[in-house]
């Protein structure tokens, strides 16, 4: 795997482009004419658990992105579709690997590509300072393992972990990679929600169950909540989400729903608390946490857009507006 493509440079996109730049050749596919330049002006530097500066080849044309062996889809979710669509041919004959929060990506890009495709999670973070500075912050694992439609060889899993811990980061490859997946997105579901809904980064706050009015006991239902359902669909969880969020609960970290919200754009939801609202339908189990939050998130957003106050409602084929 000579040359790499990351699919969007935030904060998590940034930090592989830059680690993987140090070994490989690596172009960043970015959707701003003015990231591009800056990347190609003054590359990229990290700082925090890591600190160095690399060089890499950068575009927002997809016309531009050559064929790669690699590729690693770095969007938010939410983002897949636009940001993948334009490019996923240049990835026919190689290797693409996700790296969303929540579920349903993969098969996004298997819309795209008629390359190998890799389920991917990273409980790694970082904080994107400008378009060219990523703070590395934890620096914990990807977790890695075969597309299971696509009939991924573990073979290629192995070398494309490979080439991330080549490059300074760290990623384990495992024979299936839902259980991983879905630890993440029951952590994820749990404190993105939470850090939405109140504001606050994802703080001891979280982890905390010492008295009564402790937000900590919400987390653990809402983890618990999410482990239930995991279990009704047959998936044994490779990390404790629980154990996840205490650790993280340290970094004070504001995850991206959080960045969301305060920016009034369209969050990750639907692939968080919704993925797991509508697993738990689809098995026929309750799971009223995190379909709550879910309603409450969803609520948030429209009223970003809502200028009806103290005005009458207008009923359109039975919905009122």
């Amino acid at each position: 795997m000579e040359r790499t493509c990351i699919v969007g440079c935030g904060a998590i996109g940034s930090l592989y482009a830059a680690h993987l730049a140090r070994g490989a050749e690596v172009w960043a596919f970015v959707r701003r004419e003015d990231h591009a330049l800056a990347l190609n002006r003054d590359g990229l530097r990290v700082s925090g658990k890591h600190e160095f500066h690399v060089s890499l080849k950068a575009t927002w044309r997809a016309a531009e992105v050559p064929d790669c062996d690699f590729a690693i889809v770095a969007t938010k979710a939410r983002q897949v579709e636009e940001s993948f669509a334009p490019v996923g041919h240049h990835f026919d004959q190689g290797v693409v690997l996700s790296a969303q929060n929540g579920l349903g990506s993969e098969e996004i890009i298997a819309e795209h590509t008629r390359g190998q495709i890799i389920r991917g999670t990273t409980f790694m973070s970082g904080t994107r300072h400008s378009d060219t500075h990523v703070q590395y912050e934890l620096d914990t694992a990807t977790w890695m393992g075969p597309f299971e439609p696509r009939h991924t060889p573990f073979s290629l899993v192995k070398e494309a972990a490979d080439l991330i811990v080549a490059g300074g980061l760290k990623a384990e490859a495992l024979p299936d990679a839902r259980p991983a997946q879905w630890s993440k997105l029951i952590f994820n579901a749990s404190v993105n929600a939470v850090s939405a809904l109140t504001g606050l980064p994802h703080s001891p706050h979280f982890a905390d169950e010492s008295r009564p009015s402790s937000l900590g006991h919400l987390l653990h239902k809402l983890i618990d909540e999410g482990k239930r359902v995991a279990k009704e669909a047959g998936v044994q969880l490779h990390e404790d989400p629980w154990e996840m969020n205490k650790i993280g609960a340290m970094t004070n970290h504001p995850p991206s729903m959080l960045y969301d919200v305060r920016h009034e754009l369209p969050s990750e939801v639907d692939f968080l608390s919704g993925a797991i609202a509508c697993e738990a339908r689809r098995s026929g189990i309750p799971a009223p946490l995190h379909t709550a939050v879910y309603q409450l998130i969803k609520g948030k957003e429209a009223s970003w857009n809502y200028r009806n106050e103290n005005k009458h409602a207008v009923v359109e084929n039975g919905v009122a507006h």
